[in-house]
């Protein structure tokens, strides 16, 4: 199972399409809120209700850790200190994804996890991934890191992690049913 994080300000295509997404190719996903509550505003003033709050996780259950961007959604997913303990451990740990998306990937490149690892993130924050070779491509995988430029680049991101859970052909049946290319 997935967890993705959701903090007050997260940007609403990027989370929401990647839920969509991974629940339509059948991957199963929990959204979690890392506040008290379960309901969580996006940057552009749009509830989602998620379905637990991370105080509940149990993130030994979790194959992955999914974090959207928006601001000031990423800085507040950095601001919880138990979440980023949750992300340098799952980094260090073999089949645990982290996928982050727009400015997300900052949060990896603080902390050294990118480092001497291709990723992408919004453009101008380049430096910001820390000791990582920055590529611009609309969604990179490097191990078990899957990063993201932004909202345009949703679709793309979600499929990228698609492909990494289900293979290559799944990601692009998947692609070809809301045709996308």
């Amino acid at each position: 199972m997935l967890g993705m994080f959701f903090a007050e300000g997260f940007e609403e295509i990027e989370a929401v399409t990647t839920v969509d997404l991974l629940r339509r190719a059948g991957i199963d996903l929990k959204m979690i809120s890392i506040g008290q509550d379960t309901k969580v505003t996006g940057a552009h003033g749009i509830p989602v209700i998620t379905d637990e709050v991370m105080a509940k996780t149990d993130f030994g259950a979790l194959s992955g850790i999914i974090l959207p961007g928006g601001a000031p959604g990423f800085k507040n997913l950095e601001a919880s200190s138990p979440l980023m303990a949750k992300v340098e451990a799952f980094s260090k740990e073999s089949g645990k994804l982290v996928a982050a998306i727009c400015g997300a990937p900052s949060l990896l490149g603080h902390r050294g996890l990118l480092d001497g690892r291709k990723a992408t993130i919004f453009p101008g924050m380049e430096g910001e991934l820390g000791k990582a070779s920055p590529v611009k491509d609309r969604a990179v995988t490097d191990g078990e890191f899957i990063t993201s430029r932004g909202a345009g680049t949703a679709v793309d991101f979600a499929l990228e992690i698609v492909k990494y859970y289900k293979g290559g052909d799944a990601a692009e049946k998947l692609a070809a049913g809301i045709v996308y290319r």
